[in-house]
């Protein structure tokens, strides 16, 4: 069952005609209208059909408990079947929305929309936090226990009882849908205030980031603007030969990820990481894992072989851990550093959750870990990190004010440090959200996540760096100080840019939201698939565009397809080529080249300017100065590549 929760000023409707599945109702519930009312969107699917009288207690429970959180004592049940694409049958779905009916009339004032009728209704949102939830009912965990997924949402599918039991959920992830948290907005100037006591006029996207949070609604209802782009612009795209969240990248959408790739694993070695390798995969019940398993707050693949059970990585902290507890090193190595690209990470994350590169389930993270001498080198090594990510993200395409900084602490790391995360505040200069736990209920004391909201609101977290305070013991990991005596290091978690399909995701995103503004979207030139294009006029002109092309080197292609130049500009705009040269009799008889620039370009105005090739050339290795490079991921000739999408 999915549910879609809205707290309304009023929710009203009107049956207007029914479909062929219509249930028969009187006259007077045709209509209705209900104020101050929680109303429950519900689709129910066809794995409820397994367990009718489950699946209404569970849908009851549910809604009840919304209800109590916003505080209303009535209901609208409001058949709803967009929000699933694994219907049950009509009259299970009746069946079922009669019987939560019936079990929440005990407690509540109820009204309920007919099923199966066309009908036209009118809702006021309240737009507090709490006032627009998604919940996914799933039985078949826990031997037949039911399930509740507080952040699945409309998307998701029903997975059968089996595939259910087989999820490894950790202690942690448990212990995070349990956690009370202190929401806070802290400015520069070290204030906190409470988020409905704080002015957000200029932080528009900090207060989305707010609700998103605390409202904990992390289901999807509608397509993200970046799956578009990716697809047209032939990056990538869904595998359905594969689970859902494992993506197919096609030769263009690799290159982008390779190049992003290199750039953070360079990064890391000028921050004095090390590069290591390691496994996929790690024995469910060897101690140690078993135990830092429990507390990553994430959903596990698991693997049965030669009758053991495995799970696959969701970041490289295992292999990193064992393979620091077998190193001799001393204080004179620290802070020591190890990064591993991980190629792949692994997380079960929900269904109605996944979509595009937003959320995957199989990702590639820049996993470092730092071995800190104490929690003074910690906080210090803390902050370099968290300086070194800002510019990182910043050299990708990301400033600070494309993204949003949530920094979260226990109040007794926040009690001994205040002027430390004060400080960390001043150096974004914005405010920024504060969450604060009474107790430790993970790993660490303290972390921060750069967050970017896309344009359904919903953010997701790019950078971010922990202070662990439990490894090193579970671990056994050791370092020989300056008299000769063992000690335990403090460890730091740190993807310097978060995972490289979701900085992709926040590239292509901040690109639509450019052309909303009415700029001209773009890549950054290094990263940009093809960086020039030349396009010959006639096939007199392509001996000279040949020329030029072998001259400029970089990722310079040729559009010698059969189509009017009017087209071939057109198409190099819609792949957001950052140079475009028309090669025409002008151009053999000058020998310069007329370039429009798409950085100074608008929209139907593009900026055209008169260059030689050394001066092209000369401009865009000043744009990727410093940065990786690759060759054209695909044929020089446009005529000779293929279509992928």
């Amino acid at each position: 069952m999915q549910l879609l929760l809205i707290h309304s000023d009023y929710i009203e409707f009107e049956a207007k005609r029914p479909t062929p599945v219509a249930e028969k109702v009187e006259e007077a519930e045709k209509s209705g209208r209900l104020e101050e009312a929680l109303c429950a969107f519900i689709a129910v699917e066809k794995v409820d059909e397994e367990d009718v009288s489950a699946v209404v207690a569970e849908g009851a429970e549910e809604i009840a408990k919304v209800a109590e959180q916003v505080k209303t004592k009535r209901i609208m049940l409001y058949p709803y079947a967009h929000l699933s694409s694994q219907l049950s049958s009509p009259s299970a779905a009746v069946e079922i929305l009669k019987g939560m009916d019936e079990a929440l009339r005990e407690n509540y004032e109820v009204a309920r929309a007919p099923f199966g009728w066309y009908k036209a209704f009118k809702l006021s949102c309240k737009g507090h936090p709490l006032s627009e939830l998604s919940r996914s009912i799933r039985l078949g965990e826990a031997a037949g226990a039911g399930s509740v997924a507080a952040s699945g949402g409309a998307g998701a599918a029903a997975g059968t009882a089996k595939a259910e039991r087989e999820e490894v959920v950790s202690e942690a992830l448990k212990a995070e849908e349990k956690a009370v948290s202190i929401w806070r907005v802290m400015a520069p100037d070290g204030v906190m205030v409470e988020p409905e006591k704080f002015d957000f006029k200029g932080h528009e996207n900090l207060k989305k980031f707010v609700n998103y949070e605390i409202s904990k609604s992390r289901a999807v209802e509608a397509v993200p603007p970046h799956v578009e782009l990716m697809r047209r612009l032939e990056l990538v795209d869904y595998e359905p030969g594969s689970d859902s969240g494992n993506m197919r990248y096609y030769p263009k959408g690799r290159l982008v990820k390779s190049l992003l790739e290199s750039y953070v694993l360079e990064r890391a070695a000028e921050m004095g990481a090390m590069e290591v390798e390691t496994p996929i995969m790690y024995d469910m019940f060897h101690p140690t894992l078993k135990k830092y398993l429990d507390r990553f707050p994430a959903r596990q693949y698991s693997i049965e072989a030669e009758k053991r059970s495995f799970f696959l990585r969701f970041a490289a902290c295992f292999g990193q851990f064992l393979m620091s507890h077998d190193m001799t090193f001393s204080y004179r190595s620290l802070p020591l550093k190890m990064i591993e690209m991980t190629r792949y990470s692994f997380r079960r994350e929900q269904r109605g959750e996944l979509v595009g590169l937003r959320r995957l389930r199989a990702f590639t993270m820049p996993d470092m870990h730092t071995l800190c001498a104490d929690m003074a080198g910690a906080t210090r090594e803390f902050e370099n990190q968290y300086e070194s990510s800002i510019s990182v993200l910043e050299e990708a395409g990301l400033d600070l004010d494309d993204y949003e900084v949530a920094i979260r602490f226990t109040r007794e790391f926040y009690d001994e440090n205040r002027e430390f995360v004060e400080g960390l505040v001043r150096i974004v200069n914005k405010p920024v959200l504060i969450e604060m736990w009474e107790e430790r209920f993970f790993y660490f004391v303290l972390k921060f996540e750069f967050n970017f909201v896309d344009a359904l609101d919903k953010a997701s977290a790019l950078s971010t760096v922990q202070i662990d305070v439990e490894n090193a013991e579970r671990y056994d990991i050791n370092y020989t100080d300056v008299d000769g005596s063992l000690k335990r290091p403090i460890i730091l978690h740190c993807s310097p840019s978060g995972a490289i399909e979701r900085l992709m995701f926040a590239l292509l995103e901040k690109a639509h939201r450019v052309s909303m503004e009415g700029k001209v979207p773009m890549l950054d030139t290094w990263i940009s698939p093809t960086q020039v294009r030349l396009i010959p006029v006639a096939e007199r002109h392509l001996a000279r565009a040949e020329e030029v092309e072998k001259a400029l080197g970089f990722r310079t292609d040729i559009d010698d397809r059969d189509e009017t130049v009017g087209k071939k500009i057109r198409d190099a705009g819609r792949e957001w080529v950052p140079y475009v040269v028309v090669i025409g009799d002008s151009e053999l008889e000058s020998g310069r080249l007329t370039v429009t620039i798409r950085a100074e370009s608008e929209p139907k105005k593009p900026k055209k300017v008169e260059m030689t090739v050394e001066e092209l050339g000369a401009r865009i290795a000043a744009e990727t100065i410093g940065k990786p490079t690759k060759k054209l991921p695909l044929p020089v000739k446009l005529s000779m590549r293929p279509r992928f999408i």
